[in-house]
């Protein structure tokens, strides 16, 4: 079983579309979303979702006012500024609670519980390039990176119990929490960036994160034509990191209607960005089918 993650340095350089364009032309990879806070491979992929389950993330504090005394303890020990004191009396702001227990512990009448937290939910879905896993955080919710990999964790398993021997991700911009719980043990990254001096800037961040992982890299510039110097400098920074080149996209509106009609760029056209498209998906398959040297 084989893994690919397509990440980039921010978000909008066109990693979900050609997550999509890699799933048409894959079939029988499990599909994953693992931009948890922002996910949307499902605006594309229609998917039909066949179980639904809540992700629970840690505890929070919450004041029963039957036994509360209004004696004060939990506001002075809170260091969160999470314990509210109105006219009412006292409550918790579940948006400001770290979960940390303190209040609970203190509470000399007992009147603080510790329930679960439920910080949102996950799916598995069927699409028609194949099963889709995927999850949606609540707003403020937290635990991204422990979503992620529990998202990683049911790709596997619905891989192996369908006979599946690839799992084709769609991860976070950035590289925050969520980034490293998708990136490592993975067996390969295809980053993909813009012709932008912050697309340069963000690319050295994203390499210097798959080396530290030893997770080998590939790098896809979106919109290459608009700078062709700064796609050079790309370029060069790909050799310097020993990330492979795996190609361009030029700017083509062609993009924009193909989403439009929730449809993967190689479902809507066979010349143009569909033939850049399938040549990388080559270079992609051929950076997974024998060994790689991680960056």
């Amino acid at each position: 079983m084989r893994e690919i993650l397509v990440i980039s340095g921010k978000g909008g350089t066109g990693k979900t579309s050609l997550t999509a364009a890699f799933a048409h032309l894959a079939r029988e990879a499990v599909l994953c979303d693992l931009d948890v806070d922002a996910p949307d491979l499902h605006l594309l992929l229609s998917p039909q979702i066949e179980t639904r389950e809540d992700f629970i993330a840690g505890h929070e504090a919450v004041i029963d006012p039957r036994r509360c005394t209004g004696c004060g303890e939990c506001l002075a020990r809170c260091r969160f500024a999470a314990v509210v004191s109105d006219r009412s009396g006292f409550r918790i702001d579940p948006l400001q609670c770290e979960g940390c227990k303190v209040c609970v512990r203190f509470c000399p009448e007992g009147a603080i519980d510790f329930p679960e937290r439920r910080s949102g939910e996950w799916f598995r879905s069927r699409t028609r390039f194949g099963s889709l896993i995927h999850a949606r955080l609540l707003p403020g919710a937290e635990n991204s990176g422990r979503l992620v990999a529990l998202l990683r964790e049911k790709a596997r398993e619905l891989a192996r119990s369908a006979g599946r021997r690839l799992i084709l991700s769609d991860g976070a911009p950035g590289i925050g929490c969520p980034v490293i719980s998708s990136l490592s043990g993975t067996d390969a990254a295809v980053v993909v960036t813009e012709p932008t001096p912050s697309g340069l800037h963000d690319l050295e961040r994203v390499l210097a994160l798959c080396r530290h992982f030893r997770v080998p890299a590939g790098v896809v510039v979106n919109k290459a034509d608009l700078a062709p110097e700064t796609t050079r400098s790309l370029k060069a920074e790909c050799r310097e990191n020993g990330a492979a080149w795996l190609g361009e996209i030029d700017y083509d509106e062609r993009f924009l209607a193909a989403m439009t009609r929730r449809m993967a760029i190689t479902e809507f056209c066979d010349d143009g960005p569909a033939i850049a498209v399938r040549r990388i998906w080559d270079g992609v398959s051929n950076m997974v089918s024998r060994p790689v040297r991680a960056c």
